[in-house]
């Protein structure tokens, strides 16, 4: 009774692992939804880029990086020597903003963070990912 109980669990894991993964399905309506709201953040990104509210002294993040210029989001990963480590790109955005901008850190998953690194992200679209690149 026992070897019948593992024989059929182990017929049914290998029944299991054997159906492949399947993406979710989705319409063009799908498409076209993620695309404005891709868009939509990268609107919002760039007002705050070049908006002083994330500041405290009237400095915004376009003042040296205009059209998010010099900024590499596809080398991130990588050394950072203002930050000591590794980091991602949210780290060292939340170090202008706590530098030169005067402003507070923003967490990796507030909306602003998120609007601000679709913004770079989109100004550097179709550029090859290189993280650790300098």
């Amino acid at each position: 009774m026992r070897n019948r109980q593992v024989f059929s669990a182990a017929a049914l894991l290998s029944l299991v692992l054997a159906v492949p993964a399947q993406a979710d399905e989705f319409a063009d309506t799908d498409l076209k939804r993620w695309e404005q709201e891709f868009q939509t953040a990268v609107k919002e990104g760039r007002r705050l880029w070049t908006s002083p509210e994330l500041g405290s002294n009237g400095v915004v993040c376009a003042q040296c990086h205009p059209n998010a210029a010099n900024t590499h989001p596809e080398t991130y990963p990588k050394f950072q020597k203002q930050l000591g480590k590794v980091a991602n790109l949210w780290e060292m955005v939340n170090w202008c903003i706590r530098n030169p901008v005067e402003g507070q850190p923003l967490t990796a998953d507030d909306p602003r963070m998120t609007a601000i690194l679709a913004y770079v992200a989109y100004e550097r679209r179709g550029v090859k990912l290189e993280p650790g690149k300098h």
